[in-house]
């Protein structure tokens, strides 16, 4: 079954603050973390129509660095 996470994803207050009124946005890889009715937690990776397995790792990848500690990541401390 496939679903619209654009809903979901506004009202989990996400947004894209780094975005300017010009950009075009061409992609995007979705990380979902989903609890089942039993309880039980999963993740789940949803994806721009038309992306290669290639983009979408690159894209996660990229997420990875930015994410993470070092030099270009954890830009902030207040998130």
């Amino acid at each position: 079954m496939s679903h619209d996470i654009g809903q979901i994803v506004t009202n989990l207050g996400v947004t894209a603050e780094a975005l300017e009124d010009a950009d075009l946005v061409a992609d995007a890889v979705v990380l979902l973390k989903v609890v089942q009715p039993d309880g039980s937690v999963s993740l789940l990776i949803a994806h721009s129509e038309g992306m290669s397995w290639i983009e979408r790792l690159g894209m996660l990848r990229a997420a990875e660095r930015i994410e993470g500690p070092g030099p270009g990541g954890w830009a902030s401390d207040d998130d």
